[in-house]
């Protein structure tokens, strides 16, 4: 009995789809494979390694940061309280300090109801003063301590005391410039040749209006009638007025 062997068109038919099943096949593994993170080399491994390294002491830095403000401002609150309660001190002087550590003593300073000021030109020499309130700086010796001088009462009043002493003296000079100033000649004699003996002023007096041109003089313009003789020469106008029409009206029927 002989075997029958198929066509060679039938057995492409049968193949043909598996191939294209294991080349979708291939096609999907390629594509999970090249989005899977490839094995870390030696190189990242270290570089990794470092970053850990570095945020773990940037986060200790900050810790221990933290816990130097806590511990500072606790002993400044200890110090302000020791102020407080202390009868013969009115104000008292830190030394130079860092900008947090002066905003930390401020806010000590403002919560214990306290003045505080802080003073000097740097900013590695600047300082902190706190002051009771019942002894609260005068402005005087806040500008004593911004100039970096020590603030002496005795000196201070002696200051004032000049500068009353020239506000006086200035003010008696402006009251002697007020005064007139009387001239050492008279111009009226002196130019006498020019302007005559009678000044403009004396001239213009004198002056008369010239009723040619229609002009009246002031004096002639004043209305020197009482409120009544006003009203009397007003009603006489209209009963003139009313007069004058009635003899017109008159002349005019009987012609």
């Amino acid at each position: 009995m002989r075997m029958r062997i198929p066509y060679p068109r039938m057995i492409l038919k049968i193949l043909l789809p598996v191939v294209i099943i294991q080349s979708k096949m291939a096609d999907l593994l390629g594509s999970i494979l090249s989005s899977m993170e490839k094995p870390p080399t030696v190189g990242d491994k270290e570089s990794r390694r470092k970053a850990r390294e570095q945020a773990a002491r940037m986060k200790k830095m900050q810790e221990d940061e933290k816990k130097k403000k806590a511990e500072f401002r606790k002993r400044m609150e200890k110090e302000v309280s020791e102020f407080i309660q202390d009868t013969k001190q009115q104000k008292r002087k830190y030394n130079p300090m860092g900008k947090i550590e002066r905003s930390i003593l401020h806010d000590v300073a403002e919560v214990a109801g306290l003045a505080s000021f802080s003073f000097g030109e740097d900013e590695e020499s600047r300082y902190v003063m706190i002051f009771k309130k019942e002894f609260a700086p005068s402005d005087d010796e806040l500008e004593a301590y911004r100039k970096g001088e020590e603030w002496d009462p005795q000196k201070a009043e002696y200051r004032r005391r000049l500068k009353e002493q020239a506000a006086l003296e200035e003010e008696t000079a402006c009251k002697t410039q007020k005064r007139a100033a009387s001239p050492s000649s008279n111009y009226r004699d002196k130019y006498s040749h020019l302007i005559g003996t009678s000044s403009a002023k004396d001239a213009a007096h004198t002056l008369e209006a010239n009723q040619a041109y229609g002009m009246v003089p002031v004096a002639n313009k004043r209305d020197t009638r009482s409120i009544e003789q006003a009203m009397n020469e007003i009603r006489a106008k209209k009963r003139q007025k009313t007069g004058d029409e009635d003899t017109g009206a008159g002349s005019t029927s009987t012609s």
